[in-house]
């Protein structure tokens, strides 16, 4: 079977476990089962007040965010399900940074628990900038379960790659 691109840093048993479950397809119906809601962030403005909502309640003290989008430029070729930027301007005598978090549009049509654990992840990026065991501390605490959702999530990316099941 084809190597499964969003669980590779994950132990062979593991994946193991995943090519049965699609094998005998019952992938689906596991995200079917624990992710069958969709949330009501709809709008670049919604979306926005999430995110500030998240920051505000986890990391008052981080810097502020001026903008918070949909970005239907993101995908997942790029390997991006979400973009953390700051964009550095010279305003008259001042430098001025902008920080901007762009979720890949995909996520308009999840379920919340993706939803949040997307901002989430980009949100920590504000106190973290990498990928260590501070930075998925600080993931956990604003989202508890964060490491089953990201697995969760990786599962979902996986589903929807499957070829349509053939119709008779």
């Amino acid at each position: 079977m084809n190597p499964l691109k969003y669980l590779q840093a994950y132990p062979s048993s593991l994946q193991e476990q995943v090519r049965q479950m699609i094998t005998q397809d019952r992938l689906g119906d596991y995200l079917r089962q624990r992710y069958s809601q969709r949330h009501d962030v709809q709008s670049d403005k919604a979306l926005y007040s999430y995110a500030q909502g998240l920051k505000q309640e986890h990391l008052r003290n981080a810097p502020n965010i001026d903008k918070v989008l949909f970005d239907n430029r993101l995908d997942l070729t790029h390997r991006a399900l979400g973009l953390h930027t700051a964009i550095s301007r010279v305003q008259g005598g001042k430098l001025k940074a902008k920080k901007e978090i762009r979720i890949a549009a995909l996520f308009r049509d999840a379920d919340p628990q993706f939803l949040r654990m997307i901002v989430v992840h980009e949100l920590a990026h504000l106190k973290e900038s990498d990928h260590n065991k501070a930075f998925y501390q600080l993931c956990e605490y604003m989202q508890p379960g964060y490491q089953q959702l990201e697995f969760d999530l990786r599962l979902y990316l996986t589903y929807r790659d499957l070829p349509p099941p053939e119709r008779p």
